[in-house]
């Protein structure tokens, strides 16, 4: 068996274990396609090549991390994506997740907080070929409205709220995945959904370990609630 291989059959182990928590036994074929195509070697370090195919999150430098295939894998099927969305990540990295992305959908818009890192993703994914991507350094609680509305909105960092300029920029009926809760404290993958009647719901999927959404807004987290939200479990 290869390495992909088993990253694969953990990743599947995880969906079966997690099941009573994310509501399936199984990773989406088109989440499992993309990851396979995705080679996730060439998103860490060198000298960390060999930790490429662990079910485990890699550092990345700057304090940042590469997440745990599973988390991917997760949070990619969670979005329930068509071929023909516009998906809006919040934390490029090192553009692993942008990359999986960029596989299921048309267009991937992508904000990273840390200059060097956006400077070395952007390479990295243009190196690779990978030419529906966009990649703008700054910081994602505001988005990216220019080419906002988005299909779905995805966050690879734990924000102490909702951000509301995020909600603003998501479709009627869209989902946005989003780690909600403070470092070093419990933290909670949470699913976001914008309907018609402008009411917002959310759902708790289950207990995460995200690095921290960085930027100078946490006093517009005072309160964790939207109006006109309502928590589905």
């Amino acid at each position: 068996m290869n390495d992909l291989q088993r990253m694969l059959d953990d990743i599947e182990m995880e969906f079966k274990l997690t099941r009573m928590y994310i509501g399936k036994n199984a990773m989406d074929t088109r989440v499992k396609a993309a990851i396979q195509q995705v080679p996730r070697y060439e998103f860490i370090p060198r000298e960390l090549h060999y930790r490429a195919y662990e079910n485990g999150p890699v550092p990345i430098g700057s304090g940042q991390t590469i997440s745990q295939p599973y988390i991917v894998a997760l949070m990619s099927d969670l979005l329930n994506t068509k071929p023909s969305d516009s998906i809006l990540e919040i934390g490029t990295g090192s553009g692993y997740q942008t990359a999986v992305l960029s596989r299921m959908v048309q267009q991937v818009y992508s904000v990273e907080i840390i200059e060097s890192l956006a400077a070395k993703a952007l390479n990295r994914l243009n190196k690779l070929g990978y030419t529906n991507i966009s990649l703008r350094t700054g910081d994602g609680y505001f988005g990216w409205p220019e080419h906002a509305p988005y299909d779905g909105i995805i966050v690879t960092a734990a924000a102490p709220c909702i951000p509301p300029s995020l909600i603003e920029q998501l479709k009627v009926g869209a989902r946005m995945v989003i780690p909600l809760g403070f470092p070093n404290s419990y933290q909670e993958l949470m699913l976001v959904e914008k309907k018609a009647n402008g009411e917002i719901e959310t759902q708790s999927i289950l207990g995460v370990s995200f690095v921290p959404l960085t930027g100078k807004h946490e006093t517009d987290c005072a309160d964790n609630v939207l109006p006109g939200s309502r928590k589905i479990h």
